[in-house]
């Protein structure tokens, strides 16, 4: 009985845990269990490492089955009761976490939209001019300014992108060659201009894209100077604005 006795001891006394590999020397006050089937060296653990464990395997997920690595038996966890202000509070967690992301996506699009009703509203008063565009759009209808002014910085994006003025151009030249008054003014207007290439695609290359997209936001505000330097005669704000482009698309065909 006595010999029985030892041989028992001995054996509790070299557990060894198969998550840290730690023994009965190491650590005498740490809680050992045998959660599993296992037999032999593998069927103690500590009771705080395999519970680290078991985090590690659910990532968060407490009803995420876990078994054993070696015997596959699977390990029956038992939480303990909560109450019922822990019970809202985790039905509240998980709820804002199934709702952020909404909400962030939410918050991204209405912070771009209200950006681009901001800029067209001040592309309205930088092209028009500041008093009229201010009178323009407070005698305007609100859904039509909710719709109209975030198409603004969209149309100047499409109008960079899509190569319209090689259209205008083909057109000018033409019907200029009927009107002698413009080759009489512009000499050789009406001739054939070799033809540019267009790139490819413009937006394959990151600076390009980022030049077609800052060079459409900036461009009411270059021609609105620009007009007022060159045009300081015309009195309407919008007509020194229209002229800046118009000369900039005639200055290929005087070439």
């Amino acid at each position: 009985m006595s010999e029985q006795t030892g041989f028992v001891v001995s054996q509790t006394l070299d557990r060894s845990c198969w998550v840290c590999f730690a023994t009965d020397e190491d650590d005498r006050t740490a809680e050992w269990v045998r959660p599993c089937r296992c037999r032999g060296s593998t069927k103690w653990v500590h009771q705080t490492c395999l519970q680290r464990w078991v985090d590690e395997k659910q990532r968060g997920n407490s009803t995420a089955r876990v078994a054993c690595p070696q015997c596959n038996a699977e390990y029956l966890i038992v939480f303990p009761k909560l109450g019922p202000v822990v019970y809202v509070l985790d039905l509240a967690d998980r709820l804002i976490s199934k709702a952020c992301p909404f909400a962030a996506a939410g918050i991204m699009v209405g912070s771009i939209y209200w950006t681009a009703v901001t800029y067209g509203a001040v592309t309205v008063m930088q092209v028009v001019g500041h008093k009229e565009g201010l009178d323009v759009m407070e005698r305007a209808d609100p859904l039509f300014l909710l719709i109209g002014l975030p198409t603004i910085p969209v149309m100047l994006i499409l109008g960079k992108m899509i190569r319209w003025e090689d259209y205008v151009l083909r057109l000018w030249r033409k019907y200029s060659n009927k009107l002698q008054i413009l080759n009489s003014i512009f000499p050789g207007i009406g001739c054939p201009v070799p033809r540019i290439p267009a790139e490819a695609n413009p937006l394959a290359d990151h600076v390009s894209a980022t030049r077609i997209l800052c060079g459409a936001l900036v461009f009411p505000t270059i021609a609105t100077i620009v007009g007022k330097l060159m045009f300081s005669s015309v009195n309407s704000n919008l007509q020194r604005t229209i002229l800046f482009p118009g000369f900039c698309n005639l200055i290929p065909s005087w070439h």
